[in-house]
């Protein structure tokens, strides 16, 4: 029976080629500092022995990692990946790598994520809050591991920035300590759909809204009610309907439910594109037509909205640009100048993608 293979050491290598265990870390990490003929013959050893340097030892001595981990609330959600397109493409600008995670929407998931960030002592962490209660990131803390907030807007009591490129504020301060965040104005993107809504005609609206412990969720809502308000529309006109998760298949138990009401509203509004697609698909099975019989508007703008069956109108986030910001924060919370950074809180703004799912005027 063969055995098993050892690993071979920066030891090994000095050994076989005859020179110091120093010589061999300068030919790996300075190699400026030996001679052509031995940084030659040194890195023929290495070949031949098949040595691969530790990184995680070299990050331990160096006392810095080249990995950010970014947790997010549901990787089947195409917004999410988006976003952890945008801080990939950050991180290897910057010679790092991207651990990606899904808490799945649970408290658990991401405590247990969390504690295995603190204990890879990852260079920092990119997260979308599962808890509402802010007590994973709270203990996550205590290990000195910064931390940016993405698709969520700073704490209560922490400083807050307007939106990005707009002269509301200089989007920066202390932040007690509580890292960076970037987000999007959810109030803002509530309103840009009922206002659509309301301008073509609809009166009555349906929000298929999600976790309630989601402030995304709540926020959107809050727009909505805004707009109805401009309209001169009392908030009873949007009939809210709760969901479980963010995913089709709640869009269409959401569907089926609508289907039900008794005054059915003519216009749906969905906390996101999932939801409006779960929902779309309810409504064309039960032969009610989109837009002709109720008008659809999600949320994110996910690739699939302009694909679907009657294409979806949607509030459009700008998901790669959250992730690439998200990353650059925390490069400069790491990085060499990494005393003269001052926490930032940035909000985007969302923008209306008008499709046919909508565009029947009543």
């Amino acid at each position: 029976m063969a055995g098993t293979a050892r690993t071979v050491g920066i030891k090994d290598v000095a050994r076989e080629a005859g020179v110091s265990v120093g010589t061999v870390s300068n030919v790996i990490n300075q190699p400026d500092r030996v001679s052509p003929a031995t940084l030659q013959h040194v890195r023929g050893v290495i070949e031949r022995l098949g040595y691969v340097r530790s990184e995680s030892a070299r990050q331990l001595r160096a006392g810095r990692s080249r990995i950010m981990a970014l947790l997010v609330l549901d990787m089947g959600n195409p917004f999410f990946v988006d976003i952890a397109r945008g801080a990939e493409r950050t991180a290897r600008a910057a010679g790092l790598g991207v651990m990606v995670c899904n808490s799945d929407q649970s408290t658990e998931g991401e405590a247990d994520y969390l504690a295995l960030f603190a204990e890879q002592r990852v260079r920092g962490v990119l997260v979308t809050p599962a808890d509402p209660s802010g007590a994973n990131l709270r203990e996550f803390r205590r290990h000195g591991i910064p931390y940016v907030l993405v698709d969520r807007v700073a704490g209560e009591g922490e400083p807050a920035g307007g939106p990005e490129g707009e002269g509301t504020g200089d989007g920066t301060g202390t932040g007690g300590g509580v890292g960076c965040s970037v987000s999007v104005d959810d109030v803002v993107g509530g309103s840009l759909a009922i206002r659509h809504l309301t301008a073509t005609g609809h009166r009555t609206f349906a929000y298929v809204s999600g976790p309630s412990h989601l402030q995304q969720v709540r926020d959107r809502r809050e727009g909505a009610l805004l707009a109805l308000a401009e309209a001169g529309l009392p908030a009873s006109a949007l009939r809210e309907i709760s969901v479980e998760r963010l995913d089709v298949a709640s869009g269409r138990d959401a569907g089926s439910r609508l289907l039900g009401l008794p005054d059915r509203p003519t216009a749906v509004f969905c906390a996101n594109d999932l939801l409006a697609l779960g929902v779309l698909q309810a409504l064309y099975t039960a032969g009610v037509r989109v837009p002709d019989d109720m008008a659809i508007v999600g949320y994110d703008d996910i690739e699939f909205a302009a694909a679907a069956t009657v294409p979806l109108t949607s509030v459009r986030q700008p998901a790669v640009t959250l992730g690439a910001r998200a990353a650059e924060l925390l490069l400069e919370e790491t990085g060499d100048q990494a005393e003269d950074h001052r926490h930032e809180h940035l909000v985007l703004q969302p923008e209306l993608v008008v499709r046919r799912s909508s565009l029947t005027p009543r």
